[in-house]
């Protein structure tokens, strides 16, 4: 039963949203906060720690964004999901590169919303086909010049289903090598995580399925 957490600073549908998730199978919330100060507050204090976030973007006090950001650099393990009425893609991108695993719109079907958990909850990640394209989009004037050879052979390893560990055995290298390899490559593309590799790997020919 995977523990959720709902952050938003409308109750009725914040409370609305718990209803909606305690209906699907294998989750349930654990409880909602107001904003991310009030839901940091909770995590740093108490045990009740959730698997994923549903996090909404506008709050008072400390935003969704802002929020995000922090439980990357401090609480990694929890996936964010954003769920928001801002559909701009500055604000998807800006959330998505704060270590959002997802984003959805409040106004989306419950098939979508149920769905995009379990992808999480099974993959680490959930990017619809209009997040997916904008990340695409965002990627366009990087240089690939400034890559060496090895950190494309590493780009194109990270590709498949292989993990780091299994990369470091096929390269020869160890795994402290790889990590700093993956560390450079996502600082020269400006990337946040592997599914970012990914896309990138694709639209520049580095990578063809």
């Amino acid at each position: 039963m995977k523990k959720i957490v709902i952050v938003d600073d409308h109750t009725l549908l914040s409370q609305a949203i718990s209803s909606l998730v305690n209906s699907f199978n294998d989750f349930e919330v654990l409880y909602t906060c107001k904003n991310g100060q009030e839901f940091i507050d909770q995590i740093r204090f108490e045990n009740k720690r959730p698997d994923i976030v549903l996090m909404d973007v506008n709050m008072p006090i400390m935003d969704g964004i802002e929020t995000t950001a922090y439980l990357r650099e401090n609480f990694p393990e929890m996936l964010v999901l954003a769920l928001s009425v801002e559909e701009d893609d500055h604000t998807i991108l800006k959330m998505i590169r704060a270590g959002a695993k997802g984003y959805l719109l409040k106004d989306t079907e419950k098939s979508v919303l149920e769905n995009a958990l379990n992808e999480i909850a099974t993959n680490g990640y959930y990017h619809s086909n209009t997040v997916s394209q904008l990340l695409v989009k965002s990627l366009d004037g990087h240089n690939i010049d400034a890559l060496r050879d090895r950190e494309i052979e590493f780009i194109k390893h990270a590709c498949t289903e292989m993990t780091y560990n299994e990369i470091a055995e096929v390269m020869f290298l160890s795994p402290k090598t790889v990590q700093g390899y993956r560390d450079s490559v996502f600082a020269k593309l400006h990337l946040k995580n592997r599914t970012g590799l990914v896309i990138y790997a694709l639209k520049n020919g580095l990578f063809k399925p």
